[in-house]
């Protein structure tokens, strides 16, 4: 039996191109909407097999144990190519069945512009893939389905010009999500791995997922925060501060 366009089977799907990517940019929120009862799964476009360090296999692991730390249901992985990221029709065609599949509420992906391509394609490929997962006659085998919301977070820095449609305190999951980042031992700052060094793995990068989480928690008061941007205005059913 066919399900309805109403019946979810997660809450948020968080979309990243690389694995590591949503626990970077968003993995505070994660952990907190699955700490408050919000079924939670994440899609990794590529495996990462073209990164300076690490194995596909050694990311795979790591993807699940950060997965498992921030508490989320499921993790899939899209197996698009890692650097080479298009948003072309096959692409999001490729993407297509995972919005299907889980039928969430909200999508969080990736912000565009960014200074890795991958993350700027995973933007366009991820909204055009939720706009026709909604369209009957593009064929999949499954009910037709579009996420009625999608937000937009930047893994790395805040490239944008405008402020973020909103921030999240996420001081209550902050540690959580260091944690789960700890669990790319391949990726980040770690002196006994053997490797070359990266943009990702120097003690300054590290340093920064602190630096800029307090730096949005300061925007609204808050010691840990992470921003979502949207593509046009966010409605609201009251006032904020009035219930």
């Amino acid at each position: 039996m066919a399900m309805s366009t109403t019946e979810y089977r997660v809450d948020v799907l968080a979309v990243g191109a690389h694995p590591d990517d949503v626990e970077i940019g968003c993995g505070g929120t994660l952990a907190l909407l699955a700490r408050w009862g919000h079924r939670v799964a994440i899609l990794d476009l590529t495996a990462g097999e073209r990164g300076t360090r690490g194995t596909p296999e050694e990311r795979a692991q790591e993807a699940q144990k950060a997965a498992r730390i921030l508490g989320v249901d499921f993790r899939d992985c899209a197996g698009l190519p890692d650097g080479g990221l298009e948003d072309t029709a096959s692409q999001r065609e490729a993407v297509i069945p995972f919005i299907r599949k889980y039928r969430p509420r909200v999508i969080l992906t990736l912000m565009s512009p960014d200074r890795h391509p991958d993350h700027a394609m995973c933007h366009h490929i991820v909204r055009a893939a939720n706009y026709l997962a909604g369209l009957a006659r593009v064929e999949t085998g499954q009910p037709h389905y579009r996420a009625p919301h999608v937000y937009y977070f930047h893994p790395y820095v805040d490239v944008s010009t405008a402020a973020p449609t909103f921030i999240l305190d996420v001081t209550a999951t902050f540690d959580i999500k260091l944690e789960a980042l700890h669990a790319y031992a391949s990726q980040f700052y770690n002196p006994d791995y053997p490797g070359e060094e990266t943009f990702i793995s120097t003690p300054a990068f590290w340093q920064g997922i602190e630096t800029r989480s307090r730096y949005w928690g300061g925007r609204v008061g808050v010691e840990h925060g992470e921003p979502f941007y949207a593509l046009g205005p966010m409605g609201l059913a009251g006032i904020p501060g009035l219930g």
